[in-house]
């Protein structure tokens, strides 16, 4: 018992140990961002990602033998993607390739769109994949015809990366359609066009992340393109192993939150609302903005006693979205809180800002987010989750117990409004929403979930492509 005793003491303290190395690595991150920035907070470029994208890590050999993955191991894959950025398609299909090497599979990565000059973000995802042993080819030539010729699998991630299967394959494509997975992460009206989908009803399946984009897909591509869907399934999507360890760790998360406050400005009691999206209409960054300006009258109209509140937006970059971006900063100087609201740049690690605040909004428009990494992201931190009645949210956030929703829309600005003052009033109702979320991310929405269900739909397209293209080998 005492050699038991002490090795089992000994793995505690390296797991320890890495996971401060994990924490010091994220937060020399973010404060690289945060050196970038101006003093002025509203003067700040901003950024920010949805998704974070790691290795799958196993704790010993009885975790890795039972991998629901494990089948893939020595299959050859072939990742498509239409373009390679800190947007959350790229990265969610980034994490896909780590845990089929997590497995022994072999995979390669192709990104159809790419910029014609050298792009720092591009070149650095890239080499970590290169790192994890994902081989990295050229969008066309023959080594991509052969390897997708080859291949026991094919995803296709996003509807637009569907302009690859012609663009290349050419007269192979129906050689290939019968392997074929097509990852729909779009929710949008202007991705529905027929040169991309034409071949969607010919594949082996569609892996859509919510029940509501499924059917979205289902109905719009029958009466607006005359084409059906193939067989379609639903992955809800499940947070990383390295996420869920710092969000567990108490230490972890008191040393990235005062380091972030301390960046930002804010003291420790101050209340922190965020909306953590890369910066664009479509996400409601604006809306969120007018809805938090209001919150603060409200309180101001009615004497209420709150902590000093501040609203964080995490996603924003001046150099794609110049206009937007001038449109709501413009609004913030209009107001005069700019001391109340700060712009951060765009990271690929959101660890550090779920721990630093105490309410994450999720105001994405028109038809919502397809599923919303970030918002089981931040109720693995324990934080409730203010979010727009629309998309895939609502398959997320149980209304009136992790969170509270409101209608998308200017419509959604006054309830918005008066959910952030309800949230400031009330510590304990926080607190509770913030347990109850958590705990609704232990019971379905973790890797291992993830893995389950990708895992059962894999199968199904393998057998699919075994009694479609018996001789699918060279």
């Amino acid at each position: 018992m005492g050699k038991q005793s002490s090795a089992w003491i000994t793995m505690q303290k390296k797991k320890r140990w890495q996971l401060m190395i994990l924490v010091l690595f994220t937060l020399s991150t973010a404060m690289l961002f945060f050196i970038r920035s101006t003093a002025n907070s509203c003067n700040t470029s901003s950024i920010t990602t949805k998704t974070t994208t790691t290795a799958t890590h196993f704790n010993s050999d009885e975790e890795k033998a039972s991998n629901p993955l494990n089948f893939m191991k020595s299959k050859l894959v072939l990742l498509v993607s239409h373009e390679l950025s800190l947007s959350g398609g790229p990265l969610l299909l980034m994490e896909l390739a780590f845990l089929l090497r997590g497995v022994g599979a072999e995979v390669v990565w192709i990104t159809n769109q790419k910029p014609n000059e050298p792009d720092e973000v591009i070149y650095s995802l890239e080499h970590k994949m290169l790192d994890r042993g994902v081989q990295v080819l050229s969008a066309k030539g023959e080594k991509a015809i052969n390897t997708a010729l080859n291949a026991d699998l094919v995803v296709l991630n996003t509807a637009v990366a569907g302009k690859w299967l012609d663009g290349v394959l050419k007269d192979k494509v129906s050689q290939v359609l019968p392997k074929v997975l097509w990852w729909i992460h779009e929710m949008r009206g202007h991705y529905f066009k027929l040169e991309y989908v034409k071949h969607l009803p010919f594949v082996a399946g569609a892996m859509i992340d919510s029940y509501t984009t499924a059917e979205y897909w289902k109905n719009r591509t029958r009466e607006r393109l005359g084409i059906r869907m193939p067989e379609t399934y639903v992955v809800h999507l499940g947070n990383s192993k390295d996420l869920m360890d710092i969000a567990e760790d108490s230490v972890a998360r008191r040393v990235l939150r005062e380091h972030v406050r301390e960046s930002l400005g804010v003291r420790d009691d101050d209340l922190l609302f965020a909306i953590i999206n890369s910066v664009s209409r479509g996400k409601g960054q604006d809306l969120f903005l007018h809805s938090f300006y209001e919150s603060l009258q409200l309180i101001r109209e009615k004497k209420l006693q709150v902590p000093s509140m501040h609203a964080v937006v995490v996603g924003s970059d001046m150099n794609a979205q110049t206009k937007f971006e001038t449109e709501i900063r413009n609004f913030v100087a209009e107001k005069k809180i700019q001391d109340h609201v700060h712009f951060v740049n765009k990271t690929l690690t959101v660890g550090p800002y779920l721990a630093s605040i105490d309410v994450l909004v999720q105001n994405s428009q028109a038809r919502g987010e397809c599923f919303g990494r970030i918002t089981i992201e931040a109720m693995a931190f324990q934080l409730p989750v203010l979010g727009t009645a629309a998309g895939g949210t609502m398959e997320i956030v149980v209304n009136g117990t992790t969170g509270l929703l409101h209608p998308a829309g200017k419509e959604g600005v006054t309830p918005l409004a008066n959910n952030i003052v309800k949230l400031a009033t009330h510590v304990e109702r926080r607190l509770t929403m913030g347990k109850k979320g958590y705990e609704r991310v232990k019971d379905r929405f973790l890797e291992h979930h993830m893995s389950q269900r990708i895992a059962l739909v894999l199968k199904e397209v393998l057998q699919y492509a075994k009694i479609h293209q018996p001789q699918s080998h060279s």
